[in-house]
């Protein structure tokens, strides 16, 4: 019998277990699977894991009827690949329903409909990030339909979920996300994925910019790769793999992903884990957003330029910023405070427990050939792990990160352009900072100044200030200082 996992990539095709009744038996219990996914440092693929989810049927036909007449917004992107990434905050957008989508999908319509702008052949249509309690605010019985629980997480369902329904083509910049791990569900169509290791993010150019709560976006094309700009990408360790109708990708936390899809229409569900080090994260995006938020509202008129992605739609006043970095604060001491009084029953339950063997058996040691079988058996455990159930996601074996070559002429005469001026002699550099004052003048006097004048934009200084590793370290000196 053929598995869910058919078009996977890796590792062989899973027979489907069936029970004594016949009926289809999932591979992994929900306390198994939940124990992968809290402890597994790779991607990887579920299968057989959501045969009888009624999720399975959602495509995108039958969300337009689930939907009829609801207004959906699309990100539009051009088709044609650049080596700059296509974030957000340079797309269009289009309000539609999932009709008039498959309709311009169809390539039907392009004379009229909301599409009637946008060239089938030339742009893609991606809707994003929908988050089910929104989307189907009147139809909440369809949470139902996602059983998360499978995976180890009771009572979690679509409402913990945001659903992703794009053309061929569609795609999210190259990002990590800043809390929890990554459940996602592949329901119609294929995408194919891109990872990246954490441990590669010095290599992957991260920026804030645009900002994004809880996203670190890389400023490469990872599909297209500026080299001559970013030559650090080269050492990046890519993993690929195409997910398949029916399959769950795990992505662990902290790793790199871009993701596009590869089929002329894609349906795809997703939830985040939270996880215990998300307390800590949480704390450090409330750093990063009070200084991007300060720095980027302080440039004023003079600086155009949307730096706020258009799904970041709170406040971004430097009082309610203060506000939500002191509650991150007090919400990871609270945490702490709960997770010592934790440990502590545990350490006296496992102290009693003990106590209590002790006066019951006789202490037997454990002779060296015993031990040597319980390590042996430990690691036979682990590379038990993976199986035709449980692919893991592999570097690709002939790629690294900047195989993809993409260096147009004009990334070329900009890097030249920057090394002449890092090349420049002591002299010049003295009349650059004589040419600082001038500046100065200028602010003091009201005159706006010209861009060209700046060496440094505030964009260069906020990719040192929150810079991952950065924050990471303000977060632990703030929480120390408060600590005291």
């Amino acid at each position: 019998m053929a598995a869910d996992c058919e078009g996977s990539e890796p590792g062989p095709v899973a027979e489907i277990a069936v029970g004594e009744e016949g009926e289809r038996v999932k591979p992994f219990t929900p306390e198994k699977a939940k124990e992968i996914v809290m402890s597994l440092q790779q991607p990887a693929v579920f299968c057989n894991m959501v045969f009888d989810w009624p999720a399975r049927h959602w495509t995108a036909e039958h969300l337009s009827e689930v939907l009829r007449g609801k207004q959906i917004r699309f990100r539009m992107g051009l088709r044609s690949t650049d080596t700059v990434p296509q974030f957000e905050t340079s797309c269009s957008y289009v309000d539609a329903t999932l009709e008039e989508f498959l309709t311009w999908n169809c390539d039907q319509s392009s004379t009229s409909g909301p599409f009637k702008d946008y060239d089938h052949s030339k742009f893609w249509a991606y809707a994003d990030y929908k988050y089910f309690v929104t989307l189907f605010e009147d139809k909440t019985d369809v949470f139902q339909e996602v059983v998360w629980s499978d995976f180890g997480f009771p009572g979690r369902n679509g409402q913990e979920s945001t659903l992703w329904i794009g053309s061929l083509g569609a795609h999210t910049p190259c990002h990590l996300d800043s809390y929890g791990c990554n459940l996602v569900f592949q329901v119609q169509g294929r995408k194919r994925w891109h990872l990246f290791p954490p441990e590669d993010t010095p290599f992957l150019y991260p920026t804030r910019i645009p900002y994004e709560e809880s996203s670190v976006f890389s400023k490469i094309n990872v599909v297209n790769p500026d080299l001559r700009r970013f030559p650090q990408f080269r050492k990046a360790q890519r993993h690929t793999v195409t997910l398949s109708p029916g399959q769950v990708l795990f992505v662990p936390r902290h790793w790199w992903h871009y993701v596009e899809s590869v089929d002329p229409v894609t349906v795809s569900i997703n939830s985040w884990i939270e996880l215990e080090e998300d307390h800590l994260a949480r704390v450090e995006e409330a750093i990063a957003r009070m200084l991007v938020c300060a720095l980027k509202t302080a440039e004023g008129p003079h600086y155009p330029g949307a730096w706020l992605n258009p799904t970041e739609v709170e406040e971004t006043s430097h009082e309610v910023n203060c506000c939500y970095l002191n509650g991150a604060v007090c919400a990871f001491f609270d945490h702490c405070k709960k997770a010592k009084e934790v440990e502590m029953q545990t350490v006296r339950a496992h102290v009693e427990r003990e106590e209590q063997s002790v006066q019951e058996h006789t202490e037997v040691e454990q002779s060296p050939h015993d031990r040597s079988v319980t390590v042996k058996s430990g690691r036979q455990e682990a590379a038990s792990l993976f199986s035709p159930d449980l692919v893991p996601v592999t570097p690709a074996s002939e790629e690294r990160g900047g195989t993809l070559e993409g260096d147009s002429k004009e990334c070329f005469k900009r890097k030249r352009d920057r090394e002449h001026t890092a090349e420049l002699p002591c002299t010049k550099r003295q009349q650059t900072s004589q040419g600082a004052s001038s500046v100065v003048e200028q602010v003091a006097s009201g005159r706006p100044v010209a861009p060209s004048r700046i060496l440094v934009s505030t964009d260069d200084l906020l990719d040192c200030l929150v810079n991952p590793q950065v924050t990471k370290m303000v977060a632990q000196l703030l929480i120390q200082r408060k600590s005291l």
